[in-house]
């Protein structure tokens, strides 16, 4: 019976420590949804979050399987260029869904962005 567990090597301490890095982005976030007022303010903190966190988890399993492999793993980055063309599509699509239900319900609207001092029209 063995009492002394090995340490992690490398790979491992690397890939866990990209995997805290990501459960704290996602706590950021979930913090921004709980504090922020309204619905269009709270969908910008877990939209960024949720992109950096898919990118530590991409890179903690690069270096997961590439040091249990035979070579670097680039087969995981088909992951995060798919959540990288998705994740910004779907929050513009919940954010028009969520204009056009306050048109439809009467509600004030949040106002137009106005062109900087300076900037071209």
């Amino acid at each position: 019976m063995n009492l002394f567990t090995p340490l992690p090597s490398v790979g491992e301490a690397i890939t866990a420590l990209l995997l805290l890095a990501s459960g704290l982005v996602v706590l950021v976030a979930a913090l921004g949804l709980w504090r922020l007022p309204d619905f269009f303010s709270r969908m910008h903190a877990p939209a960024l979050a949720s992109t950096l966190a898919a990118w530590l988890v991409t890179f903690a399993s690069i270096a997961y399987f590439s040091t249990r492999g035979d070579g670097l793993a680039l087969h995981v980055w088909l992951i995060i260029i798919v959540l990288s063309i998705t994740a910004p599509v779907t929050t513009i699509v919940l954010a028009r869904a969520a204009l056009f239900r306050r048109r439809h319900s009467g509600d004030d609207l949040p106002p137009p962005l106005k062109p900087q001092d300076g900037a071209a029209d």
